[in-house]
Order: C-alpha cells, then sequence, then structure tokens
C-alpha cells in the first residue's frame, strides 16, 4: 500500500503541471467569476457543437421522411424547445458555476447523482465513438483508405483537442464554424442552382412518399443533441452572466443547428436523388467530392476531420467531465482514458446504429433535464446537497422515461422527447408538491 503512494504522488503533480500550462477544469468545484470566459468563447464553444455534417445529414432524412415544408417546421419548432430546455439548463450552470454532475448532486443526491451523470457521461462516450466512425467511413469509402487507421486518426485527434480543455473547444469553433459556413452555403446553393425554390419547398419526400410524422420529426431534431443539451451545465458554467449564457445557448439553438439541417436539407431536397443515403455518398462531403476537383477533395478531406472534430470533442469533455466526477480524478486523464475506449468502439463500426441512438436517447434523458428544471426553478431554488438520495427525483424520471417507451410502442406518430419530458417534469412537480406538507409538519 505505502510503495504505490510515491506513484500516486507523481501522477497528481503530473496533473497540476498540466492545469497550470493548460488551465484548470474546475471537475470538482465552481468555476470563479476571475476564471470564467468571455461571451465570445462561450459562444465558439456552443456554436461549434451542432454546426456540423452530422447536423447536415440528420436535415436531409428529416426532407427524406416529411418532404421539405414539413421538416423545415420540425427543425424550427424543435430547435425553439431546445433553446427553451438548454438555455434554462444552462443558466443553472452560470448561477452556481458548477457542472452537470455537481449540479445533479443537489436534485438526485450526493450519491444518486451517479445514476443520471453516469448515463448521460456514457451516452456521450458513445456519441464520440459514433462520431468518429463516420469520420472513418466518409474518408474510406471516399478516397479507398483503411477505415480502421484513418478512425484511429480521427480519434486521437479528437482526444488531442479534448485535452487541452474549454480552450481546445473554443480553438475548434474558431476554426470548423466558418470553414462550414462557407462550404455549407456553397453546397446547398449550388445544389439549389439546379432546381427552383418552388420545387424545393414543394419537395414531397423519399419517391414521393413522407413516411416520417411531425411527432417523430421532433424527437429526432431534439434527440440529436438532448444529451449534450442536458448537461449544458459543463459549457454554461464558464459564462460570466446568465444573459452570456443564454446568448451562447441561442447560437447553437436555432441558429447553428438548423444552418447545420438546412444545408442538408435543401441539397436533399433539390437534388432529389431516388433513396438517397446521407449516412453513405449523398451528404456535403460527398457533393464536393462528386465534383472530382483535386483541390476541392483535399479540402473536403481536412473539412471532415475538423468538423467531426468539433462535435466529437465537445462529446468526449462532456464524458470525461462527468466520469471524472465520478470517480475523482482529473478531467484530462479521464479524457484520455475514453478516448481510447471510444476508439476501440468506433472500429467496430458503432456508427452504424445511429437512428437506435437518437430514439434511446429521446425516451430516457429528457425527463432528467426536466426534473432539474422543476426542481431549481420552482419546488426548491438554492436547494444544496442535502441528501444522498432523493427518490422523487428518481420516481419522476421512471415515469417519464415510461410514458416515452409507451409512446414510442403504442403511438409512435407522436414525440417520445416531448412527451417523456413534459411527463417528467409534470410528475416532479406533483410529487413535490405532495411532500411539501409532509416535510412541513415534521
Amino acid at each position: 500500500m505505502a510503495g504505490s503512494m510515491p506513484h500516486h504522488s507523481k501522477l497528481e503533480d503530473a496533473e497540476e503541471q498540466v492545469d497550470h500550462l493548460l488551465g484548470n477544469e474546475y471537475e470538482h468545484e465552481p468555476v470563479p467569476a476571475v476564471a470564467r470566459r468571455s461571451l465570445f468563447s462561450v459562444t465558439l464553444v456552443w456554436a461549434g457543437f451542432p454546426m456540423i455534417i452530422t447536423g447536415a445529414m440528420t436535415g436531409s432524412i428529416l426532407v427524406l421522411g416529411m418532404g421539405f415544408s414539413h421538416a423545415l417546421t420540425a427543425m424550427i419548432i424543435g430547435n425553439l424547445i431546445m433553446l427553451a430546455y438548454v438555455g434554462a439548463l444552462g443558466i443553472l450552470g452560470t448561477r452556481r458555476g458548477v457542472n452537470f454532475a455537481l449540479l445533479a448532486s443537489v436534485v438526485f443526491g450526493k450519491k444518486g447523482y451517479v445514476l443520471a451523470s453516469g448515463l448521460l457521461s456514457t451516452l456521450l462516450l458513445g456519441w464520440y465513438a459514433v462520431q468518429t466512425g463516420i469520420t472513418g467511413a466518409l474518408v474510406s469509402g471516399t478516397y479507398g483508405l483503411s477505415y480502421v487507421l484513418m478512425t484511429v486518426i480521427a480519434g486521437l485527434l479528437y482526444i488531442g483537442i479534448t485535452f487541452v480543455g474549454v480552450r481546445g473547444l473554443h480553438y475548434i469553433g474558431l476554426v470548423s464554424i466558418p470553414l462550414f459556413v462557407i462550404l455549407g452555403v456553397w453546397v446547398a446553393a449550388d445544389a439549389a442552382s439546379t432546381t427552383t425554390w418552388a420545387a424545393i419547398m414543394a419537395y414531397p419526400g423519399n419517391n414521393g412518399v413522407a413516411s416520417m410524422s411531425m411527432g417523430v420529426g421532433l424527437t429526432v431534431v431534439i434527440a440529436l443533441f438532448i444529451d449534450a443539451g442536458t448537461v449544458t451545465a459543463d459549457f454554461n458554467r464558464w459564462a460570466k452572466t446568465p444573459r452570456d449564457s443564454f446568448l451562447a445557448t441561442f447560437s447553437a439553438f436555432p441558429f447553428a443547428n438548423v444552418v447545420a439541417m438546412l444545408v442538408g436539407g435543401v441539397m436533399t431536397a433539390a437534388l432529389a436523388v431516388p433513396n438517397a443515403n446521407p449516412f453513405g455518398a449523398d451528404n456535403m462531403f460527398g457533393y464536393m467530392n462528386h465534383m472530382q476537383l483535386g483541390w476541392l477533395s483535399v479540402l473536403a478531406f481536412v473539412f471532415l476531420y475538423l468538423n467531426l472534430g468539433s462535435v466529437c470533442s465537445h462529446c468526449l469533455y462532456n464524458s470525461a467531465t462527468g466520469w471524472s466526477r465520478i470517480v475523482g480524478t482529473h478531467m484530462r486523464l479521464a479524457a484520455v482514458i475514453l478516448g481510447v475506449i471510444g476508439i476501440v468502439v468506433a472500429a467496430g463500426n458503432i456508427w452504424a446504429f445511429f437512428i437506435q441512438w437518437l430514439s434511446l436517447l429521446g425516451v430516457v434523458v429528457p425527463p432528467i433535464g426536466a426534473i432539474i428544471l422543476v426542481d431549481q426553478y420552482v419546488a426548491r431554488p438554492g436547494a444544496k446537497m442535502d441528501a444522498d438520495y432523493r427518490p422523487m427525483a428518481f420516481v419522476a424520471w421512471a415515469i417519464g422515461s415510461a410514458v416515452g417507451f409507451a409512446v414510442e410502442n403504442l403511438a409512435p406518430q407522436y414525440s417520445t422527447a416531448i412527451s417523456s419530458m413534459v411527463v417528467g417534469g409534470i410528475a416532479y412537480a406533483v410529487l413535490s408538491a405532495v411532500s411539501k406538507p409532509a416535510t412541513q409538519t415534521a
């Protein structure tokens, strides 16, 4: 036992030196006012998250399934719901200066938070693996390079960005956002030039059939970022004021997310390719390579790695922040370990289960955020960590999730994400109201 102590001390010394060099990530305590970041920086962190090629692919899926006009409606409504949900959760993180794991400790308990934070941190690690796998698959399929090698290179690059910390998310956003705007707008405009805007608006869906209901469309929009949106305190704790926090959220929902979805949606509706496959060649990356211009193919290659590097590093940052709190270690060490696990999983082609991930997240995750909102804004504003477990929060979570699963299986035309979110929040509000008289009597 004693023999292991010097090794432990050396590890701690190394971690402290890295923190001194790259900046403290405040995994286990509130971010002090002096360490808060500018509105520009927090906006870069948030806007760089959803403005990605995967968002464009999702826009394509919505347009293929719903037709362009209905898909546009789903994009706008879904993103406004996300603005309200993520914006309100983000302000809680800003006011307290804490990450999601610490915020969840207040609502679910000093020990109970592990279930909520552990679930979300694991799902976000899954997203890191999915997006890393998509990087490898697109590069491999387009250029004939080794899928495993391209995936490993991508994963290591994304670990490096995450290791830098919140500054790394700032810098990748600084590059990936303008690159996506320039290339995305050009792809959408070039594709649109082959037809008319009237034809794009009237696009009925894949092969003339709209197979996706508005409820399912809203779930797809919401579920795409509901996990990272729920742990938004990880990002928004760095904001100086609630106003800055909300504006940074607005830059992501609706702005960046709608821009990304529209790039894919406009391209899909304009080209009207029968049985289009957004996860194959029918996306903006495939469109650029289809031009068969050497310089554009090189730019597309670099763009893909930088663009998906943004979402991957964000997901790994969230996952590492959560798990570092749970196991009592540093974010950067957790990022390296989890990142390697994600690379191994990505090499196994898990990105192919993309839609199944959306369905799962749409059911289980939204009640968590709704419960935190009701607790901190209505039932117990300013509450402290006062119990190891808070059973009411878990009961409400179970009720919301159960309703979500029921909707998905019995009434799939409705939104599982909205259903589980609303019911989970209402259930917690009712349980809190019922328990108050008993608490006051005691």
